[in-house]
């Protein structure tokens, strides 16, 4: 009976946000993953809230019947909790590496983790710069002022 009661007061008991809970994924889908609570409830962690990178497939990140640590985020209207795995893990701190440069110099350049805004920007901002550079090169060809496989005069 003793049992009994206890069972009743953990579904009675509402969750409040920031609380961390274990979980069972019940369901996955292309906009989140539904999560089974200690207490039978179900709640939905949305595909944003997955994992600290940027998710196309949630299925590379969690399974069915796997048991994860979720962060209660709140309730919606449906009295469906939202939950975060990302916010239950922290994030891993930047990890920096030495790269030598051609001056036998030290540089300190980030890793960025596969598929992150960080790594996203980085690989956007060389390729545009490599895109200028042709660009400001083939006008100097057609203005006359730069001979094709010609390297840039100095002026003295």
């Amino acid at each position: 009976m003793a049992e009994q009661n206890t069972a009743e007061n953990a579904e009675a008991r509402e969750y409040s946000p920031g609380e961390l809970l274990k979980g069972t994924v019940t369901g996955i889908t292309s906009f989140g993953a539904f999560v089974r609570l200690p207490d039978g409830r179900e709640g939905l962690v949305h595909i944003s809230e997955i994992a600290n990178t940027y998710v196309t497939n949630i299925d590379n990140f969690v399974k069915l019947n796997q048991e994860i640590t979720v962060r209660v985020l709140g309730k919606n209207n449906k009295g469906k909790y939202d939950l975060s795995i990302k916010q239950a893990n922290p994030a891993p701190a930047p990890q920096y590496t030495a790269r030598a440069e051609d001056g036998g110099g030290k540089r300190r350049d980030k890793n960025f983790e596969p598929g992150s805004f960080d790594e996203l920007m980085h690989n956007f901002m060389k390729t545009s710069e490599e895109v200028q550079l042709d660009v400001r090169r083939n006008l100097q060809y057609r203005q006359g002022s730069r001979r094709k496989g010609q390297k840039k005069r100095r002026d003295e």
